[in-house]
């Protein structure tokens, strides 16, 4: 799977390391979902509600948190520190579906995959996502 679709330069560590923690969370929560529907559907042929439910399933936080502990031991120490960035950001809602640790962690996976993605890692990102997957196949 590739998911290069966005042909813009990627910036610097250094430019990308001014960004809030929030923001990266921002874009990251959009790399992660595109990577999870484009998974979907390469895998699923059904209508787009079944499809939506089985994203929904995985781009929730609890999910997310549970793939936080699957890619951990993979991180370097940057993406381990971009990671802890994330997961100690402030000004965070947390929605009521959720609990704070787990939506802590999940912004955390985000903050990474935004923080990657605006680096221009995209080889990166997809040695992480692939082994969310393999921790978590698909039903």
């Amino acid at each position: 799977m590739s998911t290069t679709f966005l042909k813009s330069e990627p910036l610097t560590e250094k430019e990308v390391s001014g960004y809030s923690p929030n923001v990266l969370a921002f874009y990251g929560d959009s790399v992660y979902e595109t990577l999870v529907r484009e998974s979907i559907v390469r895998v699923h042929q059904t209508n787009a509600g079944k499809l939506h439910k089985l994203a929904v399933d995985r781009v929730r936080a609890g999910f997310q948190a549970e793939a936080v502990g699957v890619i951990e031991p993979l991180l370097n120490e940057k993406e381990a520190d971009i990671l802890r960035r994330g997961r100690n950001a402030g000004g965070i809602s947390v929605p009521k579906s959720s609990n704070p640790s787990e939506y802590r962690r999940a912004t955390a996976l985000e903050t990474l995959f935004g923080y990657l993605a605006l680096c221009g890692k995209n080889e990166r990102i997809r040695e992480l996502f692939d082994a969310i997957c393999a921790a978590f196949p698909e039903k």
